[in-house]
């Protein structure tokens, strides 16, 4: 009696095989993440080291640089005087407490400044992602359920135009036509000129503003921010809207699907019920990559809109030669790819059961 009492229920085994099999996974992931991530430190220190230019010279100035123990104590001050190898050793130990080094431009912890980018980015990435993941998949259902006719056709020429068009010019078309010459949006950057930003809780400033109840201030941030958002999102409406065109187009062969339909249920639940999640699979793909590609940050919308967020830093501590400001970014960028995959990997086992236990 006491071993029956002992035994768990095949429903209680396999939750906990799905348990251990979903922590097992994610830590597996875990580890392999960390092992790239030190292999794109690697690598992005070695590309930084062979970049031509020297980051005393771009920091110092020419007067600086002609005194010798000017250049010297520059020199030690950032690590630059240590054989190369020592340099990356000292660069990992200092990752590894946090510390992402001393920018050369602004003279401020990398990390500070990071923390101080990135909310913008996020901010303008998550409303790319929101009209891209609306229009993308309304447009790519009508798209399949219209196959050959002239939504269809309209759509496809539309989508087509939308990854074939470079970003750079069309966020230069954009601010040109919709700001210049229409004026239906404000200036570049996050608020208004002379407008003081929302009190700091999460560095969004819509979601700051309505935090603190400030309606006005709100509409304003969003207003500046939808031009570079729907500029961004035009790229990624077209790949998603393809892709689910292709996926559902796939699916509605299916002998299931056919079944449906002959027993007489409606042609939105037959979609919804038996096409749509089947397809969420790679659609689920195509938005985590787009999503990790927004939240990289879009170095030429960011400047042409003047959006001060981590495309914008990447860009200054490019041509500025700052060495941890770049190797501060491509951590953080990895970290963005890394983590964007891992959420994909973990809803893969919740849209498909089968692969629960994979």
């Amino acid at each position: 009696m006491k071993d029956l009492l002992r035994r768990r229920t095949p429903s209680e085994q396999s939750g906990g095989v799905r348990r251990n099999s979903l922590g097992t996974f994610i830590v597996r992931r875990i580890a392999i993440g960390i092992l790239l991530m030190l292999g794109i430190t690697f690598i992005s220190f070695s590309v930084t080291q062979l970049v031509p230019g020297d980051p005393a010279a771009l920091n110092l100035g020419q007067s600086a640089m002609s005194d010798p123990t000017i250049v010297k104590a520059w020199r030690v001050k950032y690590g630059l005087d240590k054989p190369v190898p020592e340099q990356y050793i000292i660069y990992i130990n200092h990752l590894i407490h946090g510390d992402l080094g001393l920018s050369q431009q602004s003279r401020r912890p990398v990390s500070s400044d990071l923390k101080e980018y990135f909310p913008a980015t996020f901010e303008l990435a998550s409303v790319a992602i929101f009209f891209s993941l609306i229009f993308g998949l309304l447009f790519g259902i009508i798209a399949a359920i219209t196959r050959n006719r002239w939504p269809d056709q309209i759509i496809r020429f539309v989508t087509l135009t939308g990854v074939s068009v470079p970003t750079f010019w069309l966020s230069l078309v954009f601010f040109y036509l919709f700001y210049f010459k229409l004026s239906w949006f404000p200036s570049n950057g996050r608020l208004d000129p002379g407008t003081d930003a929302p009190s700091t809780i999460t560095g969004m400033y819509t979601v700051d503003a309505l935090l603190h109840g400030q309606f006005s201030l709100f509409w304003q941030a969003f207003r500046h921010l939808l031009l570079p958002a729907i500029v961004l999102a035009i790229y990624t409406i077209a790949v998603l809207t393809r892709f689910t065109r292709a996926s559902i187009l796939e699916i509605l062969n299916n002998d299931y699907v056919r079944a449906a339909r002959a027993k007489g249920l409606p042609e939105s639940l037959v979609i919804r019920r038996h096409v749509l999640r089947p397809a969420l699979l790679s659609i689920v793909t195509i938005a985590g990559v787009a999503f990790g590609n927004l939240l990289a940050g879009s170095v030429l919308v960011e400047n042409v809109f003047s959006w001060p967020g981590i495309g914008q830093y990447a860009y200054r501590s490019s041509i500025g030669l700052d060495l941890p400001g770049i190797m501060g970014v491509s951590i953080v960028v990895a970290g963005i790819f890394i983590t964007m995959n891992l959420l994909v990997d973990i809803a893969y086992r919740f849209i498909d059961p089968s692969l629960r236990h994979a």
